[in-house]
């Protein structure tokens, strides 16, 4: 697990949270013990606290309740969920790192191409 709560699967975020159910209001804590930690109103009675903790992310985070999945922890409180290419991003997570534009073996092409100029290019 990452020491800040989450990682990027490409485009998707794996969050590692810690829930509060049964709380006064539904809020995004920080991250504690590689675990954010979240308070939602919802009882842990039915499924109810799940069905809210979607509902909540998918708000937070910009998405569709469908781009919410529930990975692992479903009747314990340390949960691990997936968010499909989040729009927003509350604090404590840092957008994912983006790789080099540049298409693979560029640098190679570069390279062979400086050095064909450069055996050319000086006369004897």
């Amino acid at each position: 697990m990452d020491a800040g709560g989450y990682r990027w699967e490409g485009a998707d975020l794996i969050l590692h949270t810690r829930i509060q159910p049964r709380a006064s209001r539904d809020q995004w804590a920080e991250s504690l013990e590689g675990r954010f930690r979240i308070r939602i109103t919802a009882p842990p009675v039915d499924g109810q606290a799940n069905a809210h903790l979607r509902e909540f992310l998918a708000g937070l985070f910009g998405v569709a309740k469908s781009q919410v999945a529930l990975l692992a922890g479903e009747t314990g409180r340390d949960k691990r969920l997936r968010i499909a290419a989040p729009k927003r991003l509350p604090p404590g997570i840092e957008p994912p790192p983006h790789p080099d534009p540049r298409p693979a073996g560029l640098e190679a092409a570069d390279s062979r191409t400086a050095f064909k100029h450069q055996k050319y290019s000086n006369p004897k």
